[in-house]
């Protein structure tokens, strides 16, 4: 049998996700300020391409948190 699906922790677990992602975000920032012209280029890029990345993966979630809340106060 089937598990029953049950999304009533997902507005909760997206912002966790929201929360873990800006805070590494911050850190990755803040390492680039203090580092980065101890690094090469590329290693640099890659850095920032990560951290736009991460940027990206906020906005979506946000959005995502959205069509949640959005679902959950229609099946009340």
């Amino acid at each position: 049998m089937p598990k029953p699906d049950d999304r009533s922790d997902n507005v909760d677990r997206i912002a966790n996700n929201i929360q873990n992602t800006m805070a590494n975000l911050r850190e990755s920032e803040d390492f680039l300020k203090a580092h980065s012209d101890e690094m090469n280029a590329k290693d640099r890029e890659a850095l920032e391409a990560k951290n736009d990345r991460r940027e990206r993966a906020i906005e979506g979630l946000r959005e995502e948190i959205a069509d949640e809340s959005d679902s959950q106060q229609y099946l009340k």
